[in-house]
């Protein structure tokens, strides 16, 4: 591949989803706020910098995958990362965050005649090395042809395209989120239970969960499996992007008046469970 990408922030779905890109022929400069975790891409051909805005090529292709909010508007906000990016360049950003900050960022890219492109992930980092994710994204339609193949190139199994409108696809990754978390507090208080019961909640699990019975979804399979080994532990241990991510889902809804029953009991039960933790 003749172009360089620009990727910042190699957490545990970040550096996966890097790697993917250097073994599918892309060069690569990284920029994390840790530096040392950049140092297995290093040893794989990318080259390291020392500020984000180096990771910038003039009218290029930059990543980013970070934690929320104010983390992505602190990058694009730095010194000299919207006039390096320019005219014709891209941000590709992969991060959970709200919709009214997606809009808010792809307003500031346009008014330096960049694009903003946002693609969160549904899957973990197993799920990028087998190249098992599911993308959604949004943005204008040139823009998607051209990032595109990164997006394949990065794992995705699946990429659907929500349109041009920014914030559709960080919906949708709120909206799946929000019945992943559901999906995962259920399946603890069923299999508790069950347990409780005198029934071996394994057995419970396998059941439901075996295709063609009723539950053979690779999340209910996945977080069952979990689940069944401690029937007492918290659905997500002591992973704070759940939280994180219903109260975008409870903010986001309530922006347009629309009940949030469950999410405010998924989040006031993780609060529980992060106070006694």
């Amino acid at each position: 591949m003749s172009e360089t990408i620009g990727f910042i922030g190699l957490g545990n779905l970040g550096l996966p989803l890097a790697s993917n890109l250097l073994n599918a022929g892309y060069a690569l400069r990284v920029y994390n706020r840790t530096a040392s975790k950049a140092e297995p891409l290093v040893r794989e051909g990318a080259q390291q910098v020392s500020r984000p805005v180096d990771a910038v090529t003039s009218g290029g292709i930059v990543v980013t995958i970070l934690w929320g909010d104010a983390s992505v508007e602190s990058i694009v906000t730095s010194d000299g990362f919207l006039e390096q990016l320019g005219p014709g360049g891209i941000h590709l950003a992969m991060s959970t965050i709200s919709p009214e900050m997606a809009k808010k960022l792809a307003a500031m890219h346009a008014q330096h005649g960049s694009v903003y492109v946002e693609a969160p992930i549904f899957g973990g980092s197993e799920a990028a090395v087998a190249q098992q994710l599911w993308i959604p994204f949004a943005g204008p339609q040139i823009a998607k042809e051209r990032v595109r193949p990164l997006l394949k190139a990065m794992g995705g199994q699946g990429i659907v395209d929500f349109g041009e409108e920014v914030g559709a696809a960080t919906l949708v990754k709120l909206v799946g989120n929000f019945l992943i978390v559901s999906a995962g507090h259920s399946l603890r208080e069923a299999l508790s239970m069950a347990e409780n019961n005198g029934v071996d909640p394994k057995a419970v699990l396998d059941m439901l969960t075996t295709a063609p019975t009723l539950f053979p979804a690779p999340i209910y399979q996945r977080h069952g499996k979990r689940i069944v080994e401690n029937t007492k532990a918290a659905p997500f241990g002591q992973n704070k992007i759940p939280l994180k991510d219903i109260d975008l889902f409870k903010t986001t809804a309530q922006q347009v008046e629309s009940p949030t029953p469950v999410a405010s009991l998924l989040s006031d039960l993780m609060r529980g469970n992060e106070g006694r933790a």
